[in-house]
């Protein structure tokens, strides 16, 4: 292995990821599991890292580990207490904390960001994204967008987190796809072309009234019972209204500037579809470019180079 490597890994709650980089920062190996947070106990992180970076191909083992993400939740490897927003993330290294791994290898933890005051508010790991964000694009501040599971909207300037929302809209279609009466409508060939009309159909229904969306979500039920839709159109229409609701309640925070959106390239995708509902416009940022840059930025603060 080529002096001065080291590791770097995201620690989701179901999967993570680890990069190997050289001294200059390039990549020189990749690898992945399955062993996210929510399928550990404490004891068994050690294990899940030592196999993973065994994944990766390199001649001897690192002697440095830096950890984003679920890894330092209160119910993961050791908990790194949050930053408190509006913050700096270029405080993100001193807030790490280091568990004891065998072998004398270095383990570094970094910490997410809270939010309190009225508005509770929590994230881990994307914040590291943000502040890769931030050395990617120095020079921007406004909202930023992270589709997912439980969508991230901050608003940055700079490397300054100054507030943030959580949406649970992957959550939620995912919920009601498979628990609600909805799901009855939902089952079947789900890829047919007429998902596209669907999902145009209930975003511009979300971004017109986002306050009934509520009512509006049983409207995927009786479109399949009295107007024959097919269970494409219905999943189109559950997605496009969850995401032009969210977007909606945005609405007022977007600027001028394309707003950054990061996570999948086709969830990604579908924002910026709906973003262009409103007349605002985005950008797509790679979300494994943010989440590297971020890591090494924060590395730069643990190590002091």
């Amino acid at each position: 292995m080529q002096s001065g490597a080291w590791v770097t890994v995201d620690w989701g709650t179901s999967n993570l990821r680890a990069w190997a980089l050289d001294g200059d920062g390039s990549v020189i190996g990749t690898a992945s599991s399955d062993k996210g947070m929510g399928k550990l106990t404490p004891d068994a992180f050690p294990g899940a890292l030592t196999e993973t970076i065994g994944q990766l191909g390199l001649a001897t083992s690192p002697d440095e580990v830096l950890i984003c993400g679920m890894a330092g939740a209160r119910q993961g490897w050791l908990e790194a207490p949050y930053l408190e927003a509006p913050t700096d993330l270029k405080d993100l290294a001193a807030g790490a904390v280091h568990p004891e791994m065998a072998g004398g290898l270095r383990v570094s933890i970094l910490p997410g960001v809270c939010q309190r005051h009225g508005s509770d508010d929590v994230m881990r790991g994307e914040e590291t994204q943000l502040l890769g964000l931030a050395a990617i694009s120095p020079d921007y501040s406004g909202l930023v967008c992270m589709p997912g599971t439980h969508s991230k909207w901050a608003k940055l300037s700079g490397t300054k987190i100054e507030s943030f929302s959580t949406a649970m809209t992957g959550e939620m279609f995912d919920l009601l796809k498979t628990h609600s009466v909805l799901r009855h409508s939902l089952q079947g060939d789900l890829t047919t072309a007429d998902r596209d009309d669907g999902f145009v159909y209930g975003a511009s229904k979300g971004l017109e009234h986002p306050e009934n969306l509520i009512g509006q979500l049983f409207a995927a039920r009786a479109s399949a019972l009295l107007s024959g839709r097919s269970s494409a159109w219905c999943a189109g229409y559950l997605s496009g209204l969850l995401i032009g609701s969210e977007i909606a309640a945005n609405r007022s925070k977007i600027g001028y500037d394309p707003v950054p959106l990061i996570g999948s390239h086709t969830l990604c995708a579908l924002y910026a579809r709906v973003l262009g509902m409103t007349g605002a416009s985005s950008r797509i940022v790679n979300v494994t470019d943010v989440m590297l840059a971020g890591l090494k930025a924060a590395r730069t603060g643990i190590a002091g180079v």
